[in-house]
């Protein structure tokens, strides 16, 4: 498809407006690597916030919802809807200590928290693993997400495609490696507002053309299963997902804390981390991730899922590995000129935000955590740390391309990754509020599940099929790599010795962490009642406002009457939560120095 000369306006509008971006902030981003890398920790919360949102909204987010909605309704996005309730635990349990810590990465923990040789290999290990082979993987499936956007929308063919492709990504590269994370903060936002921008105007221009018919045209051609916003637990009804009660425990009671997963890390991690330890103060934390979970699950989804619904009832011929090109395809034949442009700008922007974050945080991991501790650089010379920064995202961008090459699909991995990192979680977040966690802890829950899994998948397998079944059709290889790696990291846990006195005197002194830390502390564990009492109750504010959003825009006028209900109580309980649930004592650690 030939786009008019307002598109391509737009289109080149939105590019030097990037650039300038990155080339005016270059300065600042060279002063020295916490600068680079967490933007001198200046961030306002809605600037960190918005980047965090901004990150998430890839080029492939769209498609991934349009592939779920035409497999099995609105319901299927429970798949990722779950993650909320370890989202806002990240919240009100982590946010305010990944910002105490003051370290430069989320990898860097590991050398506060631990001693000794265990602690630098793991380190070293996770920053290869983190920055490198995962950083690369997301690139190169964000890569191709964009490259079908280009193929289907313009009709060229995929090697053409990925030769464009690889150009944006160059784009991104450079003005990554002159701004720094300022740089990308500052670009997300704008990338964010048009990104929502052109969600919102492409699920307008759908809804009301006259193929659709409106919401109740719209309405009238699916099954009315298509719309219901939970599974249907052991029925087989058509357009429903439909799991067993086992799946589905599977994903409420246990994924989102005992899965390890990129951008969802209980506890916090990745760039959820950088953006948390970015901000100004601990408060400016706390409120930029309880932003990041407002938009992420109830403000951003519902003008991907009105267009996804669409595309069901516009092109019931596309396969079922095609479905998801269904709003790629709605695009290309229902926006007029202009909107096109601005909507190929909001995927291009979608696809720079996660690009650009990808790039920033994996050198962060590669120069902070790989390069100085084996150079035992230190930070003295930050000019020339930065440098090397620069080198590593430039050393990123030709990676990811090149990988990108050599691969058709990865979409296994990620089911794969979350099932290898069943039962690590837990131990990501009790390091925090346990000081009996050590090293070794951490390096047998990081190891244990990828045996736990391995054994299920190509030895049991034979013994009974279910262990070859992934996690929506039976869970059996999930609560066994779970159970199996709590053993082993707990039983690893008593049979070693724990971190020196000294060091954990000294991280808990810095963090001032509540839970388990009364050998170190001395002090009886100040209560976490408020912050339980706050998670509990954002998750219901949020799962509710999601609700009452979609009963009110697909006109179920009668369910907003529960929705709106729960909206009120859960918004009534949180702000009695936040004004008499936080005034929780912190650890003296005056008492813990005295002892040093």
């Amino acid at each position: 498809m030939s786009l008019s000369t307002l598109d391509w306006s737009i289109i080149g509008f939105f590019i030097v407006l990037t650039l300038f971006v990155g080339i005016y902030l270059s300065k600042r981003a060279s002063k020295s690597i916490t600068d680079f890398f967490l933007g001198g920790r200046q961030f306002p919360w809605y600037i960190a916030g918005i980047s965090m949102v901004a990150t998430t909204f890839a080029a492939d987010t769209p498609l991934a919802v349009t592939e779920l909605v035409a497999q099995n309704g609105i319901s299927k996005n429970w798949v990722w809807w779950n993650a909320l309730i370890g989202g806002m635990l990240t919240t009100f349990f982590f946010a305010r200590l990944w910002r105490r810590a003051n370290i430069l990465t989320e990898v860097e923990f590991i050398s506060i928290r631990y001693a000794g040789k265990p602690a630098r290999y793991l380190r070293l290990f996770k920053s290869v693993y983190l920055g490198l082979i995962m950083n690369v993987a997301i690139i190169a499936w964000v890569n191709l997400a964009f490259v079908s956007i280009l193929t289907v929308f313009f009709g060229i063919p995929k090697e053409e495609a990925i030769l464009w492709a690889f150009g944006v990504c160059l784009l991104i590269g450079l003005y990554s490696t002159l701004s720094g994370l300022w740089g990308v903060a500052i670009n997300d936002v704008i990338q964010f507002f048009v990104a929502m921008t052109g969600s919102i105007a492409l699920a307008f221009f759908v809804i009301s053309s006259e193929k659709v018919g409106g919401i109740e045209g719209m309405k009238a051609a699916l099954p009315a299963s298509s719309f219901d916003f939970f599974p249907s637990i052991g029925e087989n009804i058509e357009g429903v997902m439909s799991i067993g009660l086992a799946s589905f425990l599977a994903f409420i009671g246990f994924q989102w804390w005992a899965s390890w997963y990129p951008g969802q890390e209980p506890g916090g991690g990745g760039y959820v981390a950088q953006r948390m330890m970015s901000t100004k103060t601990e408060k400016d934390s706390l409120l930029a991730t309880m932003f990041f979970q407002f938009a992420h699950f109830c403000l951003r989804p519902w003008p991907w899922i009105l267009v996804a619904l669409a595309a069901m009832a516009l092109y019931p011929e596309l396969s079922a590995d095609d479905k998801k090109l269904g709003y790629v395809m709605a695009m290309r034949d229902f926006l007029p000129n202009g909107w096109r442009g601005l909507m190929l700008a909001a995927f291009g922007a979608a696809y720079m935000s996660t690009i650009s974050t990808q790039l920033n945080w994996g050198a962060g991991y590669l120069t902070n955590d790989l390069y100085m501790p084996l150079t035992k650089r230190d930070e003295t010379d930050q000019k020339k740390l930065v440098t090397v920064s620069r080198l590593m995202t430039i050393f990123l961008v030709i990676v990811g391309c090149v990988v990108t090459m050599f691969i058709n699909t990865i979409s296994g991995v990620w089911a794969f990754i979350m099932e290898c990192g069943a039962g690590l979680g837990l131990v990501l977040i009790l390091r925090w509020y346990w000081w009996r966690i050590n090293a070794w802890s951490e390096i047998a829950a990081t190891i244990a599940p990828f045996f736990a899994y391995g054994v299920c998948k190509l030895l049991l397998v034979h013994v009974h099929p279910v262990f070859g079944m992934g996690l929506l059709e039976n869970p059996t290889t999930f609560f066994i790599t779970i159970a199996f790696t709590t053993i082993v990291w707990l039983v690893v846990t008593f049979a070693t010795n724990p971190e020196p006195q000294e060091h954990l005197k000294a991280f808990f002194n810095r963090v001032r962490p509540a839970g388990l830390w009364k050998p170190i502390s001395g002090q009886p564990s100040p209560s976490v009642a408020g912050r339980v009492g706050l998670w509990f109750s954002s998750v219901g504010l949020i799962y509710s406002a999601l609700f009452f959003t979609g009963h009110l825009i697909l006109q179920f006028y009668d369910r907003m009457a529960y929705s709106g209900t729960a909206v009120c109580l859960f918004a009534l309980l949180f702000f009695i939560m936040l004004r008499y649930g936080t005034k929780e004592n912190e650890p003296d650690v005056s008492k813990v120095s005295d002892n040093l």
